[in-house]
């Protein structure tokens, strides 16, 4: 689920700053002019004669997509693995180490890649891996500790109801404890009468026992 959260949030955060910033892209002049003509007119304000859809899409530049969308999904994987394989238990474990930076890395080359294919600049890569960066770690934390803390490869859901499981154990401790308290005398009391009754002594009967403490005997 929150993995899920952490790529729908980023997506839409992105999307919104896209079409409020509207930077074109490096590859726009192709984009504006497929016959690398370029065409302006009276007042020197660019004439586009390309596909529409295409000079569209040229205008969405910042932040990177692929990036932000790329750093938020497998950020937040490598954060679950820091926290499930205990990365930073001061053990110094390079090979743990290794496995979380592994989707980091995998984040990286996605995001040079469009920087590669001259779709965005370098500045729209980084913020975009920047914003995904912060939104899977705030996406993380609401559903899990911090991978350094001791309980950090477990959900927050998970010790909750093994709290909940172990207060409803030791009620019920409790109340077996307190039932068999209660419930002590009075066996005590009716062993004492059935031994009292086994000497077979009719004659010996309450009125008899209150006599025998009133003279001492």
């Amino acid at each position: 689920a929150g993995l899920l959260f952490a790529v729908l949030i980023t997506a839409v955060i992105t999307d919104a700053i896209k079409d409020a910033v509207g930077r074109p892209r490096p590859d726009f002049f192709w984009r504006c002019f497929p016959d690398g003509k370029d065409v302006y007119d009276k007042w020197g304000n660019v004439v586009c004669h390309g596909n529409k859809a295409d000079i569209k899409e040229g205008h969405k530049s910042f932040p990177s997509g692929h990036a932000s969308w790329s750093f938020a999904g497998l950020g937040y994987l490598s954060l679950y693995l820091a926290g499930k394989i205990h990365t930073f238990d001061r053990q110094g474990h390079i090979a743990k180490l290794c496995i979380t930076v592994i989707p980091l890395l995998a984040a990286s080359l996605v995001a040079v890649s469009r920087v590669d294919d001259y779709w965005h600049h370098w500045n729209d890569v980084f913020a975009g891996g920047f914003l995904g960066l912060v939104v899977s770690a705030f996406c993380y934390r609401q559903f899990f500790p911090n991978p350094y803390d001791d309980d950090g490869w477990g959900p927050y859901a998970y010790f909750d109801a093994l709290l909940e499981e172990l207060s409803d154990n030791n009620g019920d401790g409790a109340a077996q404890t307190t039932n068999q308290l209660t419930a002590h005398p009075t066996m005590g009391v009716h062993i004492v009468n059935q031994t009292q009754g086994s000497k077979g002594d009719s004659d010996y009967g309450p009125s008899s026992r209150l006599d025998d403490i009133e003279l001492g005997r």
